[in-house]
């Protein structure tokens, strides 16, 4: 497991808007960099703040274009024309799948959580976090930065209780096409390389989303391979294209 956390600050969906649009109409790093800065300096206060943020952002929407150049080059030619900010939360989502296991493993963590209760307390996610990165000393606070964030994007709500949120299972729905490509996402950022039908599109990571698609989708569609191991189990893995470049792994 990557041990890595990079998680560091809460991110605002809006934050991730302008991110997706700079990088739609920019290509030099530095000036979308400097142009997200301008935009958050108000909302920002200090500058370890900013830069931590900026990294964030930048690690999603910019460094992808290394780590997951396809993915990330499908989801700039969808976004303009989602006019949601549900619809665009789908691209996201899966943009910070593929970018952070933490993350990955915070929402898995609460997903897992939601199909049993709809309450979870931070205590809770901090103690399974633990248990699978040991004692590290930026856990605690990344983990509250990914819960903040998902507040931010409505799929967290705060309770009467302090630390105990609200699971907020809104069931989003898609078209196919954005369901592919978060699905796409989901396997790749999954530490295995194969996964059942069945698993992929009931990951626990994916709680807010729908997914549609039947395995004969799976048979047309080109982000997958699909290999049938006797009876109706099929096995699920990223067409190369689509899988993290050699120099990154």
């Amino acid at each position: 497991m990557d041990k890595g956390i990079g998680f560091s600050r809460t991110i605002k969906l809006d934050w991730l808007d302008l991110a997706a649009f700079l990088c739609i109409q920019q290509t030099d790093p530095k000036e979308i960099k400097q142009q997200l800065e301008n935009s958050i300096s108000a909302a920002v206060k200090g500058n370890d703040a900013r830069r931590k943020t900026l990294d964030v952002l930048s690690a999603i929407w910019i460094k992808t274009e290394q780590t997951a150049p396809k993915l990330r080059e499908e989801a700039l030619a969808i976004f303009p024309t989602l006019s949601s900010s549900v619809q665009r939360l789908w691209i996201h989502y899966g943009m910070v799948l593929a970018c952070y296991p933490f993350f990955r493993r915070v929402t898995a963590i609460i997903g897992q959580r939601s199909r049993m209760e709809d309450t979870i307390s931070r205590k809770f996610v901090k103690e399974k976090m633990a248990g699978e990165y040991g004692q590290l000393g930026a856990l605690n606070r990344s983990v509250e930065r990914v819960m903040a964030s998902l507040m931010d994007w409505g799929l967290l709500a705060k309770t009467e209780e302090k630390d105990i949120y609200k699971i907020v299972y809104k069931q989003y729905r898609a078209e196919k096409q954005i369901e592919s490509w978060l699905l796409a996402c989901a396997l790749f950022a999954y530490p295995a390389e194969t996964l059942a039908f069945n698993d992929l599109v009931r990951l626990p990571e994916l709680f807010p989303f729908v997914f549609t698609l039947g395995i004969d989708d799976f048979l047309r569609d080109p982000h997958f391979e699909v290999q049938r191991q006797g009876g109706q189990l099929h096995m699920i893995s990223l067409r190369s294209a689509f899988t993290m470049p050699n120099s990154f792994r």
